[in-house]
Order: C-alpha cells, then structure tokens, then sequence
C-alpha cells in the first residue's frame, strides 16, 4: 500500500510558493495606490497652472520678461508655483511657463502658453 498526502517538504515548498505570491501582490497593490496619489497631485497641480495662465490671458496686459512666485491650493494641497516670461522672437508675444511643485520642490507639472500684446 503506497503511503498518502503530502511530505513536509511539499507543504513547506507550497507554503512559500504562496507567500512570495501574496508579497508580489501587497507590493503591486502599494505601487498602484502611490500612482493613483501621484495622478491626483499632478492633475490639481495642472489645474493651478491652467487657472494661472487663464489669469495672464483675461488680464490682457502684456507681461514683463522675468520670474514670479505664486502659489495655488487645490483639493486641500498648497502647490508653490513659478510664473517664468521670457521674450520670443516676435516681439509682439511672451512665452509663459507656469512650473509647479510639490511640498518636496520635486515639479509636478509645467504648462506653456503664448500671450499676444493687446
């Protein structure tokens, strides 16, 4: 009569097959969850840039070449952003690049328009 079940090795072999599978998706599940942080923070902080340049093209002043700081709270987070002019070729239009950043200074996002002189 052949002996039945499993051999300790086989359980413990099958024991860890399990483990690093269940490891391989708890790690999965944490860098899902940081992506979809990140993708939150990056759209509001988009949303402060867009507000911005919105702003400079409802004005309809012509803006300074230089830097200026402003900062932008959106779905309870304060993002520290950059208002950078700088001359075109033509001298009848400015490039304006709203560059935001997050608590850290890493940049979140930088969104670019062109204003023409009124």
């Amino acid at each position: 009569m052949k002996p039945r079940g499993f051999t300790l090795i086989e359980v413990l072999v099958a024991l860890a097959v399990v483990a690093i599978s269940l490891g391989a998706g708890l790690r999965a599940a944490g860098v899902l969850t940081d992506n979809a942080a990140r993708l939150a923070a990056v759209i509001s902080a988009q949303w402060c840039a867009d507000n911005q340049l919105t702003g400079l093209r409802l004005a309809s002043a012509f803006p300074g070449v230089g830097d200026a700081d402003f900062s932008c709270e959106q779905l309870g987070r304060t993002y520290a952003g950059k208002l950078v002019t700088r001359p075109t070729p033509n001298p009848s239009f400015r490039r304006v690049d709203a560059v935001l950043s997050d608590e850290d200074g890493h940049v979140l996002v930088t969104l670019s328009t062109v204003l023409p002189r009124p």
